[in-house]
């Protein structure tokens, strides 16, 4: 008994130090963050009492918030919509089809736990102030990483995350222009259109993004990006019913090959990222209370309907179904689906693209967007940047080799990392004392989740990226 009793007493000893540790050394939470707070309060009374110009300035900077263009609830979800109803749902069957039917269990986790990750984010730009009500204190991905990393390395921890997000997201508008420059000749192959030629084409077409000038326009061409892709998934799943008296029930399996079970989980996983659109995006909306229901009907819709539609293609194509499931498509079938496809990939550009451009805007450069927002024409040099950018993607796409191959790098590095691993450490370190047990161990297998992915995606790249050079 007295062993027992010791026993018990050492480890909550331990558990006493271990918590002590992380709230000294790690942790962002408590009286740092509700000063943060209350500092804010008290520079604006400041302000207000002490410097007229500075009150001034800032009553200014409300009223052009409050004038800023806001997206509805809608807008917000089709915004997300876009972003995890990508391109990757043709490629999803034939990943089921390599990860057996632990594939179609992934389809539903990964759905739980970016739309979790995508919610704990956004509570991270929130606080609690004297009277207990929750007060939007930080507004970007950057300014949550240097709350929690200001012990460590002040103003560094923003930076990184910035330039991360910049990195992805001009990898992504990069891979949307290649897959258009693709689709364009397969939809045409009638036309004498050389590759360069298609690339040309879709960068004359896609130079009015710069020209974006708020969210709401973004929010509505991911609308008719929406409805590209539905029109897609219920042409194939309609194709896929019309072959049911030929199905065969043998395409999944439990035993599968762990090189290809790992190639398979991040096409799945990362088909539901869009944790780096989100700051932006819950700023925007009007009313910031609805932004969890919508992350759990847009998650819920997307799981349906990625379920849904890899499970029909296996069961019409089975061991035959390609990497890309529109080519086991009947060819004129296949070219409809193709020109939906080519839609959608330009509709789909502009958000990475305005999300790039803003975030260099603001986070790189300092300057003020909301300048150009207010103004009837233009700014130079918001011209100028996102002309450069737009170029940038265009001579990526166009000349860099095994392009597929470095995509797959950076997103195992970043997508793994800005998806799963950051979100539960930046959670874990500002909402530390207010988390239960469950609510720690859920954070702490996201994290190391997160790890393993990063980690498996970084080694598997590199070792096709050998591969591909040594048989060149």
């Amino acid at each position: 008994m007295v062993e027992a009793v010791s026993r018990m007493l050492f480890v909550e000893r331990v558990r006493t130090q271990a918590g002590l540790l992380w709230m000294t050394h790690f942790s962002s939470d408590g009286e740092e963050n509700l000063g943060l707070v209350q500092r804010d309060d008290l520079n604006r009374t400041y302000r207000e009492n002490i410097s007229p110009s500075s009150s001034q300035s800032e009553h200014d900077e409300e009223d052009t918030e409050n004038t800023q263009p806001r997206i509805t609830t809608w807008e917000a979800g089709w915004n997300v919509t876009n972003a995890i109803q990508g391109i990757f749902v043709l490629g999803l069957p034939y990943a089921v089809l390599q990860s057996g039917y632990t594939g179609l269990l992934l389809l539903v986790l990964s759905a739980l736990l970016c739309c979790y990750t995508g919610k704990i984010l956004i509570s991270c730009l929130y606080e609690e102030d004297e009277g207990g009500r929750s007060r939007r204190v930080r507004h970007t991905y950057a300014d949550i990483a240097d709350a929690c990393w200001c012990r460590l390395c002040p103003r560094l921890g923003g930076k990184l995350v910035n330039v991360a997000q910049v990195v992805e997201l001009m990898m992504t508008c990069i891979l949307y222009l290649v897959v258009s420059s693709n689709l364009m000749g397969h939809s045409f192959p009638f036309l004498p259109l050389t590759p360069a030629t298609c690339s040309a084409l879709t960068f004359l077409t896609l130079m009015p993004c710069m020209l974006i000038r708020d969210l709401k326009v973004v929010s509505q061409l991911s609308f008719l990006c929406s409805l590209a892709h539905f029109l897609i998934t219920f042409v194939v799943i309609g194709y896929c019913l019309r072959q049911a008296p030929r199905w065969t029930y043998g395409g999944l399996r439990l035993a599968v090959d762990f090189d290809s079970f790992l190639v398979a989980a991040g096409v799945i996983i990362f088909s539901y990222t869009s944790q780096i659109f989100l700051p932006t995006l819950e700023g925007c909306m009007a009313d910031r209370g609805q932004f969890r229901g919508m992350m759990d009907w847009t998650h819920a819709l997307a799981c349906v309907l990625k379920a849904a539609f890899s499970l029909l293609a296996l069961l019409t194509w089975g061991e035959d179904t390609k990497e890309v499931v529109s080519d086991n498509l009947p060819p004129a079938l296949r070219m409809m689906v193709n020109l939906c496809l080519l839609a959608k990939a330009l509709l789909s550009y502009p958000l990475p693209f305005y999300s790039a451009a803003q975030l260099l805007q603001t986070g790189v450069l300092r300057t003020d967007t909301g300048q150009y927002e207010r103004s009837v024409g233009p700014e130079w040099h918001t011209l100028v940047l996102r002309a450069s950018l737009l170029f940038l993607s265009f001579v990526m796409a166009l000349y860099i080799p095994h392009f597929s191959l470095l995509m797959g790098l950076t997103g195992s590095v970043t997508g793994a990392v800005m998806t799963l691993l950051l979100p539960a450490l930046f959670h874990l370190q500002l909402k530390w004392s207010r988390l239960s047990a469950a609510g720690k161990l859920l954070d702490a297998v996201i994290l190391g989740l997160g790890c393993i992915c990063s980690l498996a995606g970084v080694i598997r790249s590199i070792r096709a990226m050998i591969h591909a050079f040594a048989s060149t």
